[in-house]
């Protein structure tokens, strides 16, 4: 009996070992980067579906040969049959096919162990390529280019940045519904460390785009994942050393109106760290009188794999940036073609100057296939002074926060399986604001004018956090539903410190400090999406956000009274779209059409005297709402393609965006006068009138080019129908239309890179404008240069 025992146990020892030794393992990577391809798409024996984990990596169970077929987005597919005995780790690498699919291409930072065509929400997705089709120095010029449904303008040549996503702007401004003062709505990152502040707002005349190798943008209400986030995310990389590769590198670009550029890279990659280390140097003389600006950045970006379950990444950013401002010009001006900027903005030297550390370290640990966590810190402290017209104000944030993120993936059955995110964000920021009046000096009539007296001085206090659920349940057919949760919370603290020189007294009742919290904001999604066939899906999502209210505006700075009945504004999304490629991956598209609604927007009510004779002041409600329908498309066609003829790549692209938004029940009252020249309250009605300040049709075309020799170049085409820019209709830009390009040469010389290349912008001379400030008149138009301007530079790197 006893030798029969252990004559089945040695037999059930031989059938695990020979269950264990018949597994195929193995890894995708980029051929040329060597990097894992996240979430391949691995067809086993032409039934069963699987894909590649956070690694890159995949195991099949098998019993005696099994014939895979391998799909990515953007890469050339891959077929083998293999033998279920090999005991070596396989290792698969895939080319990239020449059309550069990345380009723009619609991807999912939500779910990184899913192929992009099961994703059921577009993220347009920019790659260097794309980055630097013009200058690479201007995210705009990327964005206004490449992302359909979204518009980004800038208030100075390399600051006050604004981006606008499907009818979401700013926050709410003194005169109108729109503030072109600060970015709200929108959750920024860089490398994983929020750029938004804990308050909501996103400054980023700060942020080295040059040095950005990747952007993704999610499009509309995003609070499931990414909490206060009511227009969308952005999501930008920097450039991190590539594997097993030491290089050095200088890049130098000139152009019109004393535009310099310098770039001093260092890149030293091993086989299980790596370090990139960057300093940028730039300077723009302007094209118009006090337009100077000049930016100091350095990066330094690393990564560290301890262990076959551990890495590590860290960055390090700082930067010292300074931007002239000369004000926005009148309608009137901007007709003349007069220049000459806002004379009350130049008397007071109107400047915006940050200088920014930013760093963070995230943590990522495999507990293993099915398991996995990254976790990050991080945090960042500024120094900020601005001048403008109404004078100086001084600013000392202190950012910190993290964000943990486990992810599960689940095999279920042959064909069903579940994967989700389950995580927190939370953030904190502490900042000192001081304000001053600016008056003239004395002992320089002719000069600038020069601080004063102090206005204000407020402490705040903001905290924000976060938790989510998301899951993808993948089923047979090709389906996947998704559906997810996230709850945000914010709390806002304002100490008024000059409370005492006022308001001392026993009989006082103004607040010295302001306090306000919303909680429980939940952003719940849900989405399904089907793959036709391997190369293209269809899919259906809705989605919610909110965007809560930022201390300035709980605060009615008259009565020194607490605005208690403010609520957050809600944004509500249902999609509907397509994505994918024909034509042996030729033919690249992305088609969207969606309704957006944003609801409980803020607007003004104001309270007169008892005489009805003047009006007292004013303070925000919540009131109507934003009824946004639109549709995107996106077409990219390899017309010509060869490794051997002359013209390696000829590829053109556009991308087309209809946007009809409009006012519901929004009323918005302000300050008038009547016949006696009274102040009076004079309600305005801007329902179903156009949403200020998106263009109702957009279009962008172009071609990219690359020749076998090394000679490439593009040539693209951007049209702006005429929007408006008051929200009562009354007032609407001019229609423009651009045309850009860009011609180089890029060669090795054994160790040496070597890429040299011109452009031009605005070739045509057209007028056109960089910001137009909504609801704002008189004043309105930053503009652009009107004339053909150019740039060009040299890029050498060498790899020892």
């Amino acid at each position: 009996m006893k030798r029969s025992l252990l004559l089945v146990m040695g037999m059930l020892c031989a059938l695990v070992s020979f269950a264990q030794n018949n597994q195929i393992k193995g890894k995708l990577i980029d051929e040329n980067t060597q990097s894992p391809l996240i979430g391949a798409n691995i067809s086993v024996n032409n039934s069963r579906i699987i894909t590649t984990d956070v690694k890159g990596e995949f195991t099949i169970a098998c019993s005696d040969s099994v014939y895979l077929e391998i799909s990515y987005v953007g890469y050339t597919p891959v077929s083998k049959k293999l033998s279920c005995s090999q005991n070596k780790r396989l290792v698969i690498a895939m080319t990239a096919s020449s059309q550069q699919l990345g380009t723009v291409e619609v991807t999912a930072t939500s779910n990184l162990n899913k192929s992009q065509l099961e994703q059921p929400i577009s993220i347009v997705k920019m790659d260097k390529k794309a980055l630097n089709r013009s200058t690479g120095l201007f995210l705009d010029d990327a964005i206004n280019t490449n992302v359909p449904g979204v518009t980004m303008q800038r208030r100075t040549q390399s600051g006050g940045q604004q981006l606008n996503i499907r009818g979401y702007g700013s926050g709410m401004g003194f005169r109108g519904v729109s503030n072109n003062f600060d970015g709200q709505g929108v959750k920024m990152y860089l490398n994983g460390i929020p750029v938004t502040d804990a308050e909501g707002i996103t400054q980023m005349d700060d942020i080295d785009f040059g040095s950005v190798n990747k952007t993704e943008i999610l499009k509309g209400p995003s609070g499931t994942l990414y909490g206060l986030a009511i227009a969308g995310v952005v999501n930008m990389e920097t450039e991190r050393a590539p594997k097993n590769q030491t290089s050095v590198a200088q890049e130098v670009m000139t152009g019109s109106y004393g535009l310099l550029r310098t770039t001093t890279r260092l890149s030293i990659g091993g086989e299980n760290s790596s370090l990139l280390v960057n300093y940028g140097h730039q300077k723009f003389d302007g094209f118009m009188v006090h337009t100077k600006s000049q930016k100091d950045f350095v990066n330094l970006m690393g990564d560290f794999n301890l262990n076959d379950k551990q890495s590590i990444t860290t960055y390090f950013g700082y930067s010292d940036s300074y931007d002239e401002r000369n004000g926005e010009l009148t309608k009137e001006q901007y007709a003349a073609l007069d220049y000459s900027g806002n004379q009350r903005y130049i008397k007071n030297n109107a400047h915006s100057a940050i200088r920014t550390f930013r760093a963070g370290i995230g943590h990522t640990y495999e507990f293993n296939q099915h398991f996995s966590n990254t976790t990050s810190f991080f945090g960042s402290g500024q120094n900020k002074d601005n001048s403008s017209a109404g004078g100086w104000n001084d600013k000392l944030p202190l950012n910190y926060g993290l964000r943990s993120v486990f992810e599960k993936n689940f095999s279920l059955s042959n064909n069903i399986s579940l994967s989700g995110l389950t995580g927190i964000e939370a953030q904190k920021m502490n900042a000192q604001t001081v304000g001053y009046r600016m008056g003239a000096d004395s002992t320089n009539l002719d000069g600038y004018n020069i601080i004063t007296n102090i206005k204000s001085n407020e402490a705040t206090s903001t905290s924000t956090y976060s938790y989510f659920t998301q899951w993808t349940l993948s089923l047979p057919w090709k389906f996947n539903i998704t559906a997810g949760v996230g709850v945000s919370n914010m709390k806002i603290r304002l100490e008024d410190r000059l409370w005492g020189l006022d308001n001392n007294s026993p009989d006082n009742d103004r607040l010295k400090v302001y306090e306000n919290s919303y909680n429980n904001l939940l952003s719940p999604s849900l989405a399904i999406n089907k793959k036709i066939n391997p190369f293209a899906s269809v899919y259906a999502s809705f989605s919610t956000g909110y965007k809560a209210p930022v201390t300035g505006n709980i605060l009615i700075s008259t009565t020194g009274q607490l605005n208690t009945g403010l609520t957050p504004e809600k944004g509500t999304q249902i999609e509907v779209g397509t994505k994918g490629s024909f034509f042996k991956n030729h033919l690249f598209y992305t088609l969207a059409v969606y309704h957006t609604t944003f609801e409980d927007k803020f607007t003004t009510i104001t309270v007169q005297n008892p005489e009805n004779t003047a009006t007292l002041y004013s303070y925000l409600v919540n009131g109507g709402r934003l009824n946004n329908n639109g549709l995107e498309a996106y077409l990219s066609y390899q017309l010509m393609s060869s490794e051997t003829g002359f013209i390696k790549l000829l590829q053109p692209f556009a991308n087309f965006t209809y946007a009809d938004y409009t006012y519901q029940d929004y009323q918005f009252e302000k300050v008038g006068e009547n016949a006696a020249n009274e102040q009076i309250s004079v309600v305005e009605d801007y329902s179903g009138k156009a949403v200020a300040g998106v263009p109702p049709m957009v279009f962008n075309a172009g071609v990219d080019i690359v020749t076998n020799p090394g000679f490439y170049g593009n040539v693209y085409y951007n049209y702006r129908s005429s929007m408006p820019y008051t929200s009562d209709g009354l007032n609407e830009t001019d229609a423009y239309s651009l045309l850009n390009a860009k011609l180089g040469f890029r060669k090795q010389l054994s160790d040496f890179n070597l890429d040299v290349y011109v452009g031009a912008n605005n070739i045509t001379g057209t007028q056109y404008y960089q910001m137009v400030f909504v609801n704002q008149l008189p004043d309105a138009y930053i503009p652009a240069p009107n004339e053909i301007n150019f740039f060009g530079g040299i890029n050498l790197k060498y790899t020892f």
